[in-house]
């Protein structure tokens, strides 16, 4: 009878044991800022000319981290760092920021790349390709 008992226990606690929900790891929600002085897309510009990516990131499910613009011509697979910031405790929540772009005195392409991590190491990326002309 006792041991009767503890399976019925035993089984009660099991099967009413719920699993705990998977973690989805949601990156950064990232935007480009748009209108007036920005780019926000793919373009062709002329050689040294100057232009304004503006990005906003926000918090989804795990603090801002850091912010990192990095670049790379002519196909070239890795890239440059050209700004990279840990953020502060203010700015855990969400960040802005405007990089100006100067473009080569060569023709070419351009590929600039915007990343955003969080503090579970969830990354957004954006990337813009420039063609120099």
């Amino acid at each position: 009878m006792k041991k009767l008992i503890i399976i019925l226990i035993t089984s009660i606690i099991f099967f009413n044991c719920k699993k705990k929900a998977v973690d989805a790891h949601v990156p950064p929600d990232v935007t480009y800022k748009t209108g007036g002085k920005y780019i926000s897309d793919n373009c062709t510009l002329p050689k040294k000319d100057t232009v304004m990516v503006g990005m906003t990131a926000t918090k989804t499910e795990d603090n801002l981290k850091s912010y990192n613009v990095s670049y790379a011509y002519d196909g070239a697979s890795t890239t440059t760092n050209f700004f990279n910031y840990l953020l502060a405790e203010a700015e855990y929540n969400g960040y802005s920021k405007d990089v100006t772009i100067i473009t080569r005195n060569q023709a070419g392409s351009e590929r600039w790349v915007f990343s955003v991590v969080d503090r579970d190491g969830n990354i957004t990326q954006k990337t813009i390709v420039i063609t120099v002309q």
